[in-house]
């Protein structure tokens, strides 16, 4: 493939994001303000948005970004991209590199390029003893392939129906966890599950009892477990750095939820020194800022600081994520009021109480939520196929080895 020249020869400007304190910048409401964890490769991650005042936004206009920008991100996952929506007409971002393709560059292949086949080239361009970043001179300095952008549009048209169908996954996805989600919420805090009669517990007046470590009332015949009562719990431990590899040798390891997917964690790293392990099929759960967050480990591998990883004692994994989907909540609501979780710890993690429900309706629900769960888990393995096969394919469309016609 033959260079003609850089990506900052071709870009019509490529600049950073804003770099200072925000801690008191934040509003309810305004315009839609970017960070790291809203930038995911290939896609835009709406979930933990801030927004900023409409005043600051012009203050800062230099990182004001508009659809059809490319964002990169400096640190955590460097490297890692996607185009800004039209769907966010206005908005600004913090501490992201961010590329105004102009005339000569199509967005969505300058996304799918710094991706997938620049991968070596950012990795070789990190900086920072501790904190690796990809900065402006990375960006620019990226060698980029002889295409117009013609031709890269048509590749990046074919990659775009692949990515289509793994939005549309993804969607479908979400509509399947917010009914399970629905469902807990209904009748494990609320407590309106179904009682004999078929009619809603609570609300067809049920009886309550007062709990005294809850300090509420919940269901006759219930009873309050704290989280290590019903979850193996094991916190990670990074291992030594110079353990760290990215050609496949020893064991899969994630540092945090930099690494997570939609559902399971995207392989970047290994260890050939692995420390705490989870098993497959754990809850992987973030334990720093963000906290709550969680994957599912679909390979044995080991855990990193920014993770502990949870499995049910009792056979209830599905009872058992929505349970840590209620915590996070909590935790969210706690950050609003302006409680901030910037971590969890061991014992914070282990102490969490919850009404714990009688055995028979956990088996209802589980029966349910298993359902749910394996039409989730086959697309979230399609969309692992078809990740397979678009990053196959992008070398093979700029080689010309594959041709759109």
């Amino acid at each position: 493939m033959k260079a003609r020249s850089t990506l900052g020869e071709l870009a019509e400007d490529i600049t950073v994001g804003f770099v200072g304190s925000m801690a008191t910048e934040y509003v309810a409401e305004g315009i839609p303000f970017l960070r790291s964890l809203n930038v995911k490769p290939y896609s835009y991650e709406p979930s933990d948005l801030k927004y900023i005042s409409q005043k600051f936004h012009k203050k800062i206009r230099k990182s004001a970004l508009s659809p059809g920008d490319v964002v990169a991100v400096r640190t955590g996952n460097p490297g890692a991209s996607c185009v800004i929506p039209e769907t966010l007409p206005e908005a600004n971002c913090s501490d992201l590199v961010v590329i105004r393709c102009g005339e000569l560059l199509d967005p969505h292949f300058v996304s799918y390029y710094i991706n997938s086949v620049t991968h070596s080239h950012v990795k070789n361009q990190l900086v920072g003893a501790i904190q690796k970043h990809f900065n402006i001179g990375s960006a620019k300095d990226l060698p980029f392939p002889d295409l117009n952008k013609t031709q890269q549009a048509e590749i990046s048209s074919v990659l775009r129906v692949i990515d289509k169908k793994i939005e549309l996954n993804n969607r479908i996805n979400t509509k399947l966890e917010a009914m399970a989600k629905t469902l807990y919420d209904y009748w494990f805090v609320q407590f309106d599950f179904p009682d004999a009669n078929g009619n809603p517990y609570k609300t067809s007046g049920g009886k309550m009892v007062y709990n005294q470590t809850l300090k509420r009332e919940i269901p006759e015949g219930w009873s309050d477990k704290t989280l290590s009562q019903i979850a193996n719990i094991t916190m990670g431990q990074s291992p030594e750095g110079s353990s760290y590899n990215e050609v496949g040798v020893g064991t899969i390891f994630y540092q945090g939820s930099t690494d997570f997917g939609w559902l399971f964690p995207t392989t970047r790293q290994y260890t050939t020194a692995p420390s705490r392990m989870a098993k497959k099929g754990d809850i992987l759960l973030s334990v720093r800022a963000p906290v709550g967050d969680m994957n599912i480990a679909n390979s044995d591998c080991c855990i990193g600081r920014g993770l502990a990883a949870l499995n049910s004692k009792t056979g209830s994994d599905g009872f058992l994520f929505y349970v840590m989907k209620y915590f996070k909540q909590i935790f969210n609501r706690r950050n609003s009021e302006g409680t901030t979780f910037g971590s969890i710890t061991k014992n914070d993690l282990h102490s969490l109480t919850l009404a714990y429900p009688t055995a028979d309706l956990l088996k209802k629900y589980d029966d349910v939520v298993t359902n749910y769960n394996k039409m989730i888990f086959e697309r979230s393995l399609e969309n692992r196929e078809l990740i397979s096969l678009r990053d196959w394919l992008l070398p093979m469309l700029m080689n010309g080895q594959v041709i759109v016609k």
